[in-house]
């Protein structure tokens, strides 16, 4: 069980994770939107939009920092462990509180704006969920382990920067130790399952347009309307057409 826990699930979540987005991508490209429902409502989406985003910036940064970068890196620029820990305990507090702020916002206007709700798929509830759980299990181990030391030794946080992202960065070196998650609380556990889980749906949700970005609005022509021509007494001009704005017969 340890063994398909820490290293088959993940590795199963990656995988659909990829052929997912692949498989969104080139059959169902018209899909891959937010769905955007601002036109529906827009007094409660102005505060939860903002705060559910711009918290998640701090929150995915505050996990590459903890999970991607060694313990070994943050020393070498004299960053101390303590240092760390007090950076990493405000920082994911404030992100956090953000993140369910804005995310109880934005379940609130869902459910109770009728035209929104009424767009509401059986996967968006299942994607805010599971959204939901990940969120509140992060908070609930920096709580925990930060600030009462459960699941440390003497007192002391749990450093999971000796196991859970050791483990992690394995994962992406093919050869991930199941012990270091085994070893874990069972909060970082749960915390690791939902968020592996949560990447396993993230290609068929709204999620997907996190991998987007209007980079063709760069070169694309501009869009000109014109709604009279030289017969009803408007002259276009006798200057030759750049590319992309000539005229539509």
């Amino acid at each position: 069980m340890s063994t398909f826990l820490w290293v088959i699930f993940p590795y199963i979540c990656l995988a659909v994770f990829v052929v997912g987005h692949w498989w969104r991508y080139r059959y169902d490209k018209f899909g891959w939107t937010t769905r955007s429902s601002q036109l529906y409502e827009s007094r409660m989406l102005r505060w939860g939009s903002p705060l559910f985003h711009f918290g998640l910036l701090g929150v995915v940064g505050g996990h590459v920092i903890g999970l991607v970068i060694p313990q070994s890196w943050t020393e070498a620029v004299g960053m101390s462990e303590t240092l760390y820990h007090w950076v990493a305990v405000i920082g994911g507090m404030i992100s956090g509180l953000m993140v369910l702020a804005g995310l109880v916002i934005l379940i609130y206007r869902r459910r109770t704006v009728g035209p929104v709700f009424s767009a509401t798929t059986p996967m968006d509830k299942t994607m805010y969920f599971f959204l939901a759980l990940v969120i509140v299990l992060g908070m609930w181990n920096t709580i925990a382990s930060s600030i009462f030391g459960l699941g440390g030794s003497e007192g002391h946080a749990f450093n999971y920067r000796e196991s859970v992202s050791l483990w992690f960065r394995q994962i992406f070196y093919g050869q991930p130790d199941p012990g270091l998650m085994a070893n874990a609380p069972l909060g970082f556990q749960l915390h690791a399952l939902v968020a592996f889980f949560l990447f396993a749906l993230w290609p068929f949700t709204r999620l997907v347009h996190v991998f987007s970005a209007p980079l063709g609005y760069v070169t694309r022509p501009y869009i000109v309307y014109r709604s009279k021509d030289e017969r009803e007494g408007t002259a276009v001009g006798t200057r030759a057409p750049k590319r992309g704005w000539e005229r539509v017969q």
